[in-house]
Formats: structure tokens, C-alpha cells, sequence
């Protein structure tokens, strides 16, 4: 299947949630398509993310995960979306710190420097350490994960020009339909 990475894709304001986020409609496993599935997709991602990824000044092009640290990697990936999931959702997340420092570590020692799978573990520790956990947010629309660092903290979606236009334009859809009903 043809898929682009584009500046969409790497709406969640850090490297380790655009991660996260490479599985599409996570919850809803009639849907749910997972990017990372095909090895050229997590390739052209690698690629991708050192020109649209928000943290790209910190790591700059990123080499692919060799095919020998794919698992530890997507283990990472699965460890970051649950346990800053629960973070938001139940202000807590505490029992999964550990799965998340466990599957940090393990990419790291495995890892070269400048590789994708290196930057998504420091990115993962630097949202633990920077005091921007408490601006993670989850989409109302598609459910990534993302850091809202807007001056009020009243983000909604992790892009407005896709998640809030589809929202705002099935808000209208419905009032509209509604003023029409009978």
C-alpha cells in the first residue's frame, strides 16, 4: 500500500508520540492500520521526521531501524502510547512507568546515535523530564496523542487543518441537518 508521511503526520509535537501515533485509529480494530507494518514505511519515516518532526533541530536526520532492533523499537513505541495514554486519561499512569523506562533502556543499548529508534528514546525521557507532560492531550478526532503548547492550553486537535476541520465541519453537517429536520 503507497502511503506519504507528511507534516500532518508528525502533529504531535514530539518525535516519541508522532511515533506512537504511526498507528492509525488505534481503538477500533475494524480500522486500525498500523504504518510501521511494512519496514519501508518505518524507513521513510525515519526520513521523514528529520524534515517535519517538531524536534527535528535536536536530531536532524535520523538513520532507519536496522531490521535486527525493529521489535525493541516497536515495543518502545507501544510502551510510550500506553503509558502517556494513561498519564491523560487517569492523571496516573504510574504502573506503566517502569514498562516505559524498561523499553526505553532496552532501544538505547541496542541503538546507534542519530538513529530513529535513539531519538524516539531520548524524546520519550525528555517529555518525562521537561514538565510538558501536563500539555499531552489526546485528539478529539482521530485520538493521537499530542503536547498542546498553545498560551491557554485549549487545544482540542492534534492538527486543525485536518482533526478541526473534519470536527467543525460535522458539527455544522448535523446543526444544518437538524434545522432542516421537520
Amino acid at each position: 500500500m503507497s502511503f506519504y508521511w507528511t507534516p500532518h503526520r508528525f502533529a504531535g509535537g514530539a518525535l516519541a508520540l508522532d511515533v506512537a501515533n504511526s498507528v492509525i485509529l488505534r481503538f477500533d480494530p475494524a480500522r486500525s492500520v498500523d504504518r510501521f507494518a511494512e519496514p519501508e514505511q518505518m524507513d521513510a519515516f525515519a526520513k521523514a521526521a528529520g524534515v517535519f518532526s517538531a524536534e527535528r533541530s535536536l536530531f536532524g536526520e535520523l538513520a532507519p531501524v536496522p531490521s535486527r532492533n525493529r521489535l525493541p523499537f516497536l515495543a518502545l513505541r507501544e510502551a510510550i502510547d500506553r503509558y502517556f495514554r494513561a498519564r491523560i486519561l487517569e492523571n496516573d499512569g504510574y504502573g506503566l512507568l517502569a514498562d516505559l523506562l524498561e523499553a526505553t533502556a532496552a532501544v538505547l543499548r541496542r541503538a546507534d546515535k542519530g538513529s530513529l529508534e535513539a531519538a524516539t528514546a531520548h524524546s520519550a525521557l525528555r517529555l518525562l523530564a521537561d514538565g510538558e507532560i501536563t500539555r499531552l492531550k489526546i485528539c478529539g478526532n482521530c485520538g493521537w496523542l499530542f503536547v498542546d503548547r498553545s498560551k491557554n492550553r485549549s487545544r482540542t486537535w492534534c492538527d486543525m487543518t485536518v482533526c478541526g476541520n473534519r470536527a467543525k465541519a460535522s458539527r455544522h453537517y448535523h446543526r444544518k441537518k437538524k434545522e432542516a429536520a421537520p
